[in-house]
Formats: C-alpha cells, sequence, structure tokens
C-alpha cells in the first residue's frame, strides 16, 4: 500500500507539470535562475534553443530590434530585456509567466512593437519580453462574419487574410499593415472606417486572455467588467491577449479613394475652415483625412502650406462626387481625382507607402515590403471639439514655417457613427462631439539618433507647437489616446491625483477610476505594470463623481 501510494503521487505530481497548473499551486521549483525554471517547466527542447534568448545568443540583437518599430530606440543606451521568450503556443506563455513571476523579473508584452515610447521592448528594471512575434494565426469565417486573431498578427496580415476570401468583408481597423493586432485592439483603434464602423475594439466579440495566474478567460469566464476594460484600457495593463474575436462588418466590393492638393495660395485656410463643419457631418460612408505639409515653393526659399486631402468612400465614384459637390464644393474634388477599387486595395493605397492600386495585394502583408523608416518620430495627439478659427490655423500654418520640414500632422475625421456611443461604451472615450483628431510628430530618420542637437531642436519645436494648440483642443481634460502613448503627460501612480494627470486624458474620470477598480481585481500585486498602466492603490476608489 505505502508503494502504490507513493507510485500515486509521483503521477500525479508528473500531471501536474504537464499541464503546468493553470494557477500555480503546489509548485515544488527550486531552480536557481529564470532559464533554469525555463528548462524545469518544459520537456521541449526546441523551445530553449529555438524560441528563448538571452544577450549571449547572437541572434538576441537582431529579434530585439525586429519589432521596434520606432526606431529612435535602437540605440545602445536603451535598456534591453534579460530574457527574450518568442513562444509559439499558450503553454510556453503560461511557462513564461510562471518563471518570470518566479524569479523576480518584470514582464513586457510585445506584439507589433507599435508603441511610440517602446513600452513593450525597453524597462530599466530586470525584465522578460514576450515577444509574441509567432503567435499570428488568422481564422476567417466568412460565413458567421467573424475572424479569430492572434496578437502577433500584423493588420496587413489581417486584410490580406480577409480579402483572399471575401471582397465584401472587412475588419474596420488602422492604416498602418505593420501595426500588431494585440496592443491595438486594447487600446480602442481608430481606421478609415472609423466614420462608418466606430473603432476596432467597437468591434470585437470575444477575447482569450491570461490573467496573472496563468488562467485562461473567454468574455463569459472573465466577466463583463474585464471584458470592457481590454477593449480601450490597455491589454497589458491586465495580463496576456491570447487571441480577439473580431466582427467583420460589410463593405461594397468597389469603393471610391481619392486625393486633392491645396495649398495656401489656393485658399488652403479656408478649405480647412469649411471642412471642420462640413467633413464630421457628411454621409458616414465618407471619411476624409487630412495631411499637413510645410514646404519651399519650387525652387525657392518661400515657403507654404500643403494641405493633402485623401478620401476613402464606401462605394463608387457618382455618388461620392454628389455628395462632395453639394457639401463640400471648395475642396474641387473631380473624377480625375478619384480612382475605384477594392477595399483590400484602398488600405494599400491609403497606407502610406507610396504604393498605388496596381501594387500587388500581397504587399500589405509582407513586411520586408514595408519602409520602417516612417516610424522614426516623436508623436503627440490632440482631439478637437470645436472648430479651429482661422486666426488660429495662419498661427499654426506660421508654426510649421518655423519647422525644418520634420513634422508630420495628420488629421482624422470622426463623427457619423463615433456619434452613437457614450463615453462609457468602452475605456476609449473620444466620442460625440469630437470633430477630428490631429496628430502631430516630428522625424529624426535624417538624424543618428534622438539626441542629436538638431533632434533636441525637434523636440522642442514641437513642444512649442503642443503650448500653441491648446487653445483649440479639447480640455478638461485635455484628451489624450492611449495608443499614442506620450510619456511627457506624467509617470506619477502612487496616488490617484498624480495618476489622473495623465490618466484621465487618456480614459477620462469615470473610465480611468472604472480601470483601477478592475485592476485591483485581477492583477492586485500589479505584477503587469508599465510607466502609464493602470495604477494599484492601497486604498479602495469610490465611484466616480
Amino acid at each position: 500500500m505505502k508503494i502504490s501510494h507513493l507510485v500515486f503521487l509521483f503521477v500525479l505530481t508528473l500531471c501536474f507539470f504537464v499541464s503546468w497548473g493553470a494557477t500555480f499551486p503546489f509548485d515544488v521549483d527550486d531552480s536557481e535562475d529564470l532559464i533554469s525554471c525555463l528548462k524545469y517547466k518544459t520537456n521541449n527542447v526546441t523551445f530553449i534553443s529555438q524560441l528563448v534568448f538571452t544577450p549571449l545568443n547572437s541572434s538576441f540583437q537582431s529579434i530585439w530590434e525586429a519589432r521596434v518599430n520606432n526606431l529612435r530606440f535602437i540605440k545602445p543606451t536603451t535598456p534591453k530585456p534579460s530574457v527574450i521568450v518568442t513562444p509559439i503556443d499558450e503553454t510556453q506563455i503560461q511557462t513564461t509567466l510562471f518563471c518570470t513571476k518566479r524569479h523576480g523579473y518584470q514582464i513586457r508584452i510585445r506584439s507589433g512593437g507599435h508603441d511610440f515610447e517602446a513600452i513593450s521592448s525597453s524597462a530599466v528594471v530586470p525584465f522578460v519580453m514576450l515577444d509574441l512575434v509567432n503567435m499570428k494565426s488568422i481564422d476567417v469565417d466568412v460565413g458567421n462574419k467573424t475572424a479569430w486573431v492572434q496578437p502577433g498578427a500584423r493588420l496587413g496580415e489581417l486584410y490580406y487574410s480577409i480579402s483572399q476570401k471575401t471582397n465584401t468583408l472587412y475588419f474596420p481597423a488602422g492604416v498602418c499593415p505593420t501595426v500588431g493586432v494585440g496592443g491595438y485592439m486594447g487600446g480602442g483603434g481608430y481606421g478609415n472606417l472609423v466614420r462608418k464602423y466606430g473603432t476596432a475594439a467597437d468591434n470585437v466579440l470575444d477575447v482569450r486572455f491570461m490573467d496573472v495566474n496563468g488562467n485562461i478567460l473567454v468574455r463569459k469566464s472573465m466577466g463583463e467588467d474585464l471584458f470592457w476594460a481590454l477593449r480601450g484600457g490597455g491589454t497589458s495593463s491586465f495580463g496576456i491577449v491570447l487571441a480577439w474575436k473580431l466582427r467583420l462588418v460589410p463593405v461594397p466590393e468597389i469603393v471610391t479613394v481619392f486625393g486633392v492638393n491645396v495649398t495656401l495660395e489656393e485658399n488652403a485656410t479656408d478649405v480647412f475652415y469649411k471642412y471642420q463643419y462640413v467633413a464630421p457631418r457628411l454621409d458616414p460612408d465618407l471619411l476624409i483625412r487630412v495631411r499637413i505639409f510645410g514646404e519651399f515653393i519650387g525652387n525657392t526659399t518661400n515657403k507654404t502650406i500643403r494641405l493633402l486631402f485623401q478620401g476613402l468612400y464606401l462605394g463608387k465614384t457618382d455618388k461620392m462626387l454628389r455628395i462632395l459637390d453639394k457639401s463640400f464644393p471648395e475642396l474641387k474634388v473631380r473624377r480625375e481625382n478619384c480612382e475605384e477599387m477594392s477595399m483590400v486595395q484602398s488600405s494599400i493605397v491609403l497606407a502610406d507607402q507610396g504604393w498605388s492600386s496596381s501594387t500587388p495585394t500581397e504587399a500589405i502583408a509582407n513586411q520586408s515590403a514595408i519602409v520602417s523608416l516612417f516610424w522614426n518620430y516623436k508623436i503627440k495627439l490632440d482631439y478637437v471639439r470645436t472648430p479651429i478659427p482661422k486666426s488660429g490655423l495662419r498661427k499654426i500654418w506660421r508654426k510649421i514655417f518655423e519647422n525644418d520640414q520634420s513634422v508630420m500632422l495628420v488629421v482624422y475625421t470622426f463623427g457619423g457613427k463615433m456619434e452613437e456611443y457614450s463615453d462609457t461604451a468602452i475605456p476609449y472615450p473620444h466620442r460625440a462631439g469630437v470633430l477630428f483628431q490631429l496628430l502631430k510628430g516630428v522625424n529624426f530618420a535624417d538624424q543618428t539618433s534622438d539626441t542629436t542637437p538638431t533632434s533636441l531642436k525637434r523636440i522642442q519645436w514641437l513642444q512649442s507647437l503642443d503650448k500653441l494648440l491648446e487653445p483649440y483642443v479639447s480640455k478638461n481634460p485635455r484628451e489624450a489616446y492611449i495608443n499614442y502613448i506620450d510619456l511627457d503627460l506624467g509617470v506619477g501612480r502612487d496616488t490617484y491625483e498624480e495618476a489622473s494627470v495623465w490618466g484621465e486624458r487618456y480614459w477620462k474620470r469615470e473610465n480611468f477610476k472604472k480601470l483601477i477598480r478592475i485592476k485591483a481585481k485581477v492583477d492586485p500585486e500589479n505584477f503587469f505594470r508599465h510607466p502609464q498602466s493602470i495604477p494599484v492603490f492601497d486604498y479602495p476608489l469610490v465611484s466616480s463623481s
């Protein structure tokens, strides 16, 4: 009896280590370091030899750099992970989570790497980077109009996968094809269909999610509060997203894209002034964005402002022209400015890659074909709720003239479907009343780093533009967007008063307080954290007031 009892205990223990035990009970691991722990927890030799990297590995630097999409952080002074893990399945993620916790490391989770402060790739404390580059399966179900997408997949890969099965369904997500699905959904996510279908997070139906204890949850088992938080509250504050279930939305077989340039000499100030009133109220099938450039006139030393108005209409050219001729004739869109194409072709043309409608569709899913130098910026974002007066626009143009042509300014129209959501429907609160968002940044592509004298001058210029815009953008709070994370807003987190300085700008007060209460329940020890993650306090928060 004693021997059989010992055999039973041995088998029971062995079974535990095969399954890892989702909440890590009865742990007897006595490994002395994290790598030993990873080896102890898996019998898969490939996992250690091909999926786990330390600075001693020759490929460590290239693995780390591969998805640091903001190139200003690729420099020797950027703190790097102690270990990079690139799992291929959920069990390996559980193992990494267990060993990271056990050996006192922090964790950073990277899907596409498009965080503009490199918080998924860097930290000032010892940390493990969980790089989800291999977790990128996409399962499109045309019949049910859904898709399950793992977090390491990129938006371009998602668009391409959908287009291979249907040309009448799509997903309302962003412009840049290299953005990772994992973090993008977690911040809300806007794109060219935002006026028709809302944000990407508005179209999330379910999620597979791993909590701090290694439990794998879905919407039904996690409850509606946590499901709410994950759709716009920043997933890396709460745990690890394993896959999103997305609602695919109907689109016509043929859409129309147009582009029209207008300079100051062609009354750009008047045209943009009218745009602010008209564009948010147009048919939701039509979105117009504006890219703003400061440039020299020909070969002279005289400068001008050029506004590139780019539109996407869910339909054919004739109907779109009738809409614009009636509501916005000042833009002077003509048939020769327009091109009809499929929805996936519109994503290619509007991807800011210099592509055309004749570019092969697969390019949008091909990382090697995409120009990464574009993402070498310091970025900030504002929301505008009241039209900027012409006097304000002229101040902005003069400020742009002071820049050395390193500026990026992009305006995205809201309105339409966004007017139908309350600020609290999901954590993303920038809804009714927002006319447009204004993305602004400076580029360091021609500099060796973001700390050269020229780079620092550009950052100072961006800060001065930010100050100039203050009277014209949203107030109380001055709203910001978590997917364009900006550590300049603050990183204080010891009290609500400190954290609210930046937290209420991303989420507004009611949502931020709700996120804090949810965080206290699902990650009370604050394991999942970064400089602007949802904080945990020693005292409970009362309801918003």
